[in-house]
């Protein structure tokens, strides 16, 4: 090759680096709206991310029907609608589906739910002559135009298998750890207690990643699902089985056919395995619970519950004082969700425990005003940073580094 091109090859520079759209995050084409359940956090994570909250009023007429005006244009856009449950959980989900359904009518490219606590999230299970109002949520939502759901701390992980669409369950854990890390003081002399077998395997997470002890409570009563003796109560007759307990074991037998020798003859072994009822259909026996124990050492050390909602204080009030008079010196609750319903806070002032913890995934300012040991812990910087990713189409694995099944 001659030497002239070898210079002109040699000098040529290297092309530069096209900076990819996933630098930075590109806000021209983000658009988040907000209802009237938490417009404080909307504002957060709006200030967070750099960009203005979109123009969207939400209100009701004198016959409570809601009405939604998106004043920017939400055409080709990535909508983000920043909805959580409070106390009003019905006008929430409205709002939620209305506003879903106006952009999906104004043509948005996406539409994401922006839900912290997502409503009706305990009712997802089969109820006596109920229904799982977890899986009509869902079903609505999908309906209404929603494309993905960015939620947090579900009460059941399950309940994203109700959704036609993404579902990225957030945790707080991240935050709730760090607070005990760094707010309580001699934190290596606390203990994680668990108010109820049910929450044990969260507490265990707390305990394993602070290495610390583990207690749970044991007998806590509980609403019951037993069926009430009414109009619909109506146990089967034993009469008309009468003639048939007799006959059980040949019923359980296979026929032979006519005019053939059966090859395996019913012996007296096999009809001494087979087993019928005595009397009619067996009932379920009804559950005992125990008094209320500690299964773990709390005396003299600092005692942490860990639950994902707050909302009825009683059972938390009542685990308090048996801390209490088993010796605990310091008694903290951490929750993801504060609802603080009826009249938790005052419930809260009374008792014996010492400070109540929570995350602003729920509105509770004016709880905090009737009960001073209530603090909050601000995680807008978690929603902000999901969306980010989420709009960027980077991976979301981040958020969710050393996140086990139990979490």
């Amino acid at each position: 090759m001659p030497a002239k091109i070898l210079t002109r090859l040699g000098s040529v520079r290297p092309p530069k680096r096209c900076r990819s759209d996933m630098d930075n995050t590109s806000t021209s084409d983000i658009v988040i709206i907000n209802g009237n359940s938490h417009p404080d956090l909307a504002n957060m994570v709006a200030e967070r991310m750099g960009i203005k909250n979109g123009g969207c009023s939400v209100f009701h007429k004198s016959n409570r029907e809601t009405i939604v005006e998106i004043s920017d244009s939400v055409r080709g856009k990535d909508i983000y609608i920043i909805q959580t449950g409070t106390k009003d959980a019905n006008n929430n989900i409205m709002e939620l589906l209305i506003m879903a359904y106006a952009c999906k009518t104004s043509s948005a490219r996406s539409i994401v739910g922006v839900i912290p606590y997502l409503p009706y999230s305990k009712q997802c299970k089969m109820r006596k002559r109920g229904c799982i109002v977890s899986k009509l949520l869902a079903k609505m939502m999908c309906t209404s135009g929603l494309t993905h759901i960015i939620t947090m701390d579900l009460h059941q992980k399950e309940i994203q298998g109700f959704f036609d669409i993404p579902v990225d369950n957030l945790r707080a854990s991240p935050f709730l750890l760090q607070y005990i890390q760094e707010s309580i003081p001699d934190y290596r002399n606390s203990v994680i207690v668990a108010r109820n077998p049910g929450v044990a395997k969260k507490a265990n997470s707390y305990a394993e990643r602070l290495r610390l002890g583990l207690a749970v409570i044991h007998g806590e009563q509980k609403e019951t699902d037993a069926d009430e003796v009414d109009g619909r109560y109506s146990p089967p007759p034993t009469s008309a089985y009468s003639n048939l307990l007799g006959n059980s074991v040949e019923m359980c037998l296979p026929a032979a056919p006519r005019n053939s020798t059966p090859q395996h003859a019913p012996t007296s072994s096999n009809r001494q395995r087979t087993t019928s009822v005595s009397v009619g259909v067996p009932e379920h026996i009804v559950k005992v619970k125990p008094p209320l124990t500690i299964v773990g050492d709390v005396s003299g050390r600092i005692a942490i519950m860990v639950d994902d909602l707050i909302d009825d204080v009683q059972a938390f009030v009542a685990a308090a004082e048996m801390l209490k008079e088993h010796g605990a010196c310091k008694i903290y609750v951490l929750a993801t969700h504060g609802l603080l319903s009826s009249d938790a806070p005052r419930q809260l002032d009374e008792s014996p425990i010492d400070e109540i913890v929570v995350t602003n995934t729920i509105p509770h300012e004016i709880q905090k005003l009737q009960c001073h040991k209530i603090k909050t812990i601000d995680i807008s910087i978690l929603i902000a940073e999901a969306i980010r990713r989420i709009h960027n189409k980077e991976s979301m694995s981040y958020l969710f580094r050393n996140v086990t099944l139990e979490d």
